[in-house]
């Protein structure tokens, strides 16, 4: 079992984007809140620079930040001595995404595959004229990333000092228009003209009877292997430096991924294709040991995927609004939860406890009242968050939303649609209720979970 899962603890899920000022300028009062609650983990979504629909799961690089979090910017100095050792640590990454950034901007916000020729396969003269004209333009980008690095350290030193951990999240495919495509394509398998011969997705199931085509382009796993996996490797270790623990999302994709020919409009016609993840675990543990990290083993996950699992004792997760059906051998439900697991009442992508269960029919949520022994008039939400707290998962993640009571309004993301996701911001006088800080310690000490000093 995982070190950090030794412990019972209980959390909250919020992007930071949901805080009020949606900048890192609230998280000191946040993790005051946090302190207060008796919370101990603060999960987020991943932390990178959106694309025009602003999921975080869809991102113009793998390791760069999102500047909008930032608060008030600090003046520039080039001549810091701080800033200068970060970009030379830093330059295995940003020396590219400053100039994918900045050519992007005088490109009018085009990809970079319909970028000019010299500058899309980055012939080096051509890249070097362009730094000579845009050298501020360019350090502005990487002062960006210097700001937000040192919040950042702050920020995990005030979460330090309350034994609050910060959890991350780190999708496990790369956006096509991406930093990372650019620089290195391949890694990835594009063709002749940098477009992706087959992409990312999952085939037909219950919910979706054409699947769904996310249309990342698939890595070049031969590539990887030849070279050590070090990107692999480079990029978890950078979370790894960001965060105490971090959720690999979609992790059944280090075990196999569905190959979806680019040329098909839907996830239909596809085939699943093994992966070396379990070579990239192993070369990780070589450098950290136990590995800080959570599978995201929702959905339908095969014996393979269970077993890669199991062989690097990675926790998976449970999602309470998921456990109410016929099948005993369901793993959401209350009963076959793990103690190496996290415990969800939802995540992200799931409508708000409130917002679920009013939208039940009216025998499914009689079935919902009896598997919680939960009266007619009781409070659905206040019965999900003691079932998620009581459970045998050592770690109990609940979205803000839900301490807050609120409905569909308040949901993050609705998986599938394009518009009107990501946006959802609590204001603090939602917090500031004299008996919410007292109710959700008490939740948390009634189930012998941790509170923070």
């Amino acid at each position: 079992m995982s070190y950090r899962f030794q412990q019972r603890r209980a959390g909250v899920l919020l992007h930071p984007t949901s805080l009020p000022s949606r900048t890192l300028e609230d998280a000191e009062a946040w993790l005051d809140f946090l302190s207060k609650c008796g919370l101990s983990m603060w999960q987020m979504l991943p932390l990178g620079v959106p694309q025009e629909d602003y999921s975080p799961y869809q991102c113009l690089s793998a390791f760069a930040v999102n500047p909008a979090l930032l608060g008030s910017p600090m003046p520039r100095n080039a001549h810091n001595s701080e800033y200068q050792d970060f970009c030379a640590r830093e330059a295995h990454w940003l020396d590219d995404y400053a100039l994918f950034i900045c050519i992007k901007s005088a490109q009018e916000n085009t990809a970079w595959f319909d970028w000019p020729q010299e500058l899309k396969w980055r012939n080096q003269d051509a890249l070097q004229r362009f730094a000579h004209t845009q050298q501020d333009e360019l350090q502005a980008v990487k002062w960006e990333q210097y700001q937000l690095h040192q919040q950042w350290r702050k920020l995990r030193d005030s979460a330090a000092t309350r034994d609050i951990h910060l959890f991350g999240d780190m999708p496990i495919f790369v956006a096509h228009d991406s930093a990372d495509v650019w620089a290195c394509p391949q890694r990835f398998l594009l063709d002749e003209q940098g477009m992706p011969t087959w992409v990312t997705g999952v085939p037909p199931d219950y919910f979706s009877a054409t699947g769904q085509r996310w249309g990342n382009p698939h890595y070049n796993w031969d590539y990887h292997i030849e070279e050590g996996f070090q990107w692999w490797l480079a990029r978890l270790e950078h979370h790894f430096r960001w965060f105490d623990l971090v959720r690999i999302d979609h992790f059944r994709g280090l075990q196999a991924v569905w190959m979806i020919d680019a040329r098909e409009e839907t996830a239909v016609n596809g085939h699943w294709q093994e992966v070396p993840g379990d070579q990239l675990l192993a070369a990780l543990k070589k450098h950290i040991d136990p590995l800080p990290l959570v599978a995201e083993d929702l959905g339908i996950i095969t014996p393979e995927v269970r077993a890669l699992k199991q062989k690097y004792h990675l926790p998976g997760m449970a999602v309470l609004q998921f456990a109410f059906d016929a099948f005993e051998d369901n793993p959401h439900k209350p009963a076959n939860i793990t103690p190496n697991c996290v415990v969800y009442t939802g995540t992200h992508d799931n409508d708000t406890t409130l917002g679920w269960y009013q939208s039940l029919a009216e025998d499914a949520r009689r079935f919902v009242q009896e598997m919680l022994h939960m009266p007619a008039d009781g409070d659905i939400v206040d019965t999900m968050i003691d079932t998620a707290m009581e459970s045998r998962a050592n770690l109990a993640i609940i979205p803000l939303q839900d301490f807050l009571k609120l409905g569909s309004e308040a949901r993050m993301n609705v998986p599938g649609t394009a518009n009107g996701n990501w946006r959802w911001q609590f204001h603090w006088e939602q917090l500031s209720a004299d008996d919410l800080p007292a109710r959700i310690h008490s939740q948390v000490t009634r189930s012998k979970r941790k509170p923070s000093p």
